[in-house]
């Protein structure tokens, strides 16, 4: 039994300490995901530790035959799109309710050329004008170098759902890298700043360590 599955068992049976060396080897990636999904590295790191603590709270249904980071990350992007929700419920008026791997037989990829070039920054704040399901599947594929398979256990969806999502996803943004030029016309270079010095390179801010409620 390798050391994340001694982990992952004990963490189980109540061990708060193996859990931290989960949070530990975790929380780059998961602090990474709700970053590009909330473009914020205060509400970025305020939801990685509900992320975990959700995780934590969730170990006794964890099917020890998943992948951890596959169920840890699905947990981490539905907590960001309920908080990106509930984030539209609070600015909509009251007049206004009434809402690791290849893919396949792809020679060029625009979207990953300009996500790993020096108009990263200014990708990243485009995903905030994405709706929450583009944004996630563009985060888990460039970000997090996950094959549609990967990313179907993620969210949920079906293998073919996500092809397609993804597809109309880099197409629209696609569409707003065009739009926007050299610069995306509503960030200004405070912003821009702040967004390199957040997460340079896929970087992150530390969590601390959650504290575990009973």
């Amino acid at each position: 039994m390798d050391e994340e599955a001694v982990w992952i068992r004990d963490a189980r049976a109540g061990d708060r300490s193996a859990f931290a060396h989960l949070v530990e080897r975790y929380q780059r990636p998961v602090y990474n995901m709700a970053y590009r999904m909330l473009g914020n590295p205060n509400d970025a790191e305020d939801a990685a530790q509900e992320a975990f603590l959700k995780a934590y709270r969730a170990l006794g249904a964890y099917d020890p035959g998943r992948k951890f980071s596959t169920w840890l990350l699905s947990i981490t992007a539905n907590h960001c799109i309920d908080r990106l929700r509930r984030k539209k419920l609070q600015v909509v008026s009251l007049d206004g309710l009434p809402p690791w791997r290849q893919l396949a037989a792809e020679t060029v990829d625009p979207v990953r050329n300009v996500v790993r070039s020096e108009r990263g920054v200014q990708i990243r704040a485009l995903l905030q004008h994405l709706p929450e399901e583009y944004r996630l599947v563009l985060v888990l594929r460039y970000w997090h170098d996950l094959g549609y398979a990967e990313i179907a256990e993620t969210t949920g969806e079906s293998v073919s759902a996500v092809k397609s999502r993804l597809h109309r996803a880099r197409r629209r943004l696609a569409e707003l890298i065009a739009e926007s030029g050299p610069n995306e016309p509503g960030i200004s270079a405070g912003s821009r700043r702040e967004t390199a010095s957040a997460a340079p390179m896929g970087g992150v801010t530390r969590c601390t360590q959650p504290t575990f409620a009973t």
